[in-house]
């Protein structure tokens, strides 16, 4: 049986998009092996795992946006999006950033200890609804992680798209993520890349300034354009007033919500807003879906 099938969730309900998921019990975690550790930031981790079962392996799929569980035996799970993107088969990639004991406990990871993933779960970014438009990522922190998928995953089929702009956004130089890709981003001529920093750094020689403020300096225009936006809830908010103001319609503002997941197949109950839960019918949503949702959040 393969790992994944287009099926329903359990508590599915009509009008919830089809997507990979696992088969088998869902609460049963895959034990998969850390082969490469990578320090991002002071508090961001970037683990490689590869999933122990051959066959596993092989039948693996998802599409970027999902997301899953990552277990350390003994402290617990938490939720992270798979931030490699789907062509990349030798590994699965996470980016972990320290916050609680879960995150602790996957921060004192070391190349062949084992961990568990119960993957993919979650909806996804609709890359196949943006063919024929231009794309402009927006990412702050921690949030190039989700971007960092889909945006690698669109670039690959560039000629599907019109114009692809990446605004990265950190507090300072060395609180970007995934520096060691940057200079190959910036030197991409199917990508326009922007890099801001929150207040002036010696030797920085990009843009200073927080990230809903160097966007409207940008001022991209909303005709067939969609704004991919993700990072902390504060960036979130204040990004999307931005986009607000340079008249993007809600439809074509799509971010993610942090809002955490327990079981990740909505029976729990743990990331429900009204009758939605952020596990089954997100974490990707349009600001139109959110404007929709109860004020929750």
């Amino acid at each position: 049986m393969s790992t994944q099938e287009k099926t329903t969730l359990p508590r599915m309900a009509q009008g919830i998009a089809e997507r990979p998921l696992m088969s088998g019990n869902p609460y049963t975690p895959r034990v998969a092996t850390v082969v490469e550790v990578i320090r991002e930031t002071p508090t961001i981790k970037t683990l490689r795992i590869v999933l122990d079962d051959p066959k596993e392996r092989e039948t693996f799929t998802y599409e970027p946006g999902q997301v899953g569980q990552l277990s350390v035996f003994g402290a617990g799970e938490a939720t992270f999006v798979i931030n490699s993107p789907p062509s990349q088969k030798d590994y699965l990639q996470f980016s972990v950033m320290l916050a609680g004991e879960v995150t602790r406990a996957i921060h004192k990871l070391s190349v062949g200890d084992k961990v568990g993933v119960r993957a993919p779960l979650g909806n996804f970014f609709p890359w196949r609804d943006w063919k024929g438009k231009n794309i402009f990522f927006i990412a702050g922190g921690i949030g190039m992680a989700p971007v960092r998928t889909i945006m690698l995953h669109v670039l690959e089929r560039a000629g599907d798209y019109g114009r692809i702009h990446l605004l990265f956004g950190a507090r300072t130089p060395n609180d970007f993520s995934f520096n060691y890709e940057i200079k190959e981003w910036l030197a991409r001529t199917d990508l326009d890349c922007t890099l801001c920093i929150d207040k002036p750094a010696e030797g920085w020689q990009h843009k200073v300034g927080l990230v809903p403020n160097v966007l409207l300096e940008l001022a991209p225009k909303p005709d067939n354009t969609i704004a991919v936006l993700c990072g902390p809830p504060i960036m979130i908010k204040f990004t999307i007033q931005a986009l607000e103001k340079l008249h993007f319609p809600p439809e074509s503002i799509i971010t993610t919500l942090e809002k955490r997941m327990k079981c990740g197949i909505g029976i729990c109950g743990r990331c429900n807003i009204g009758g939605h839960y952020v596990c089954v019918d997100g974490p990707v949503f349009s600001r139109k879906e959110l404007l929709n949702l109860p004020p929750e959040l």
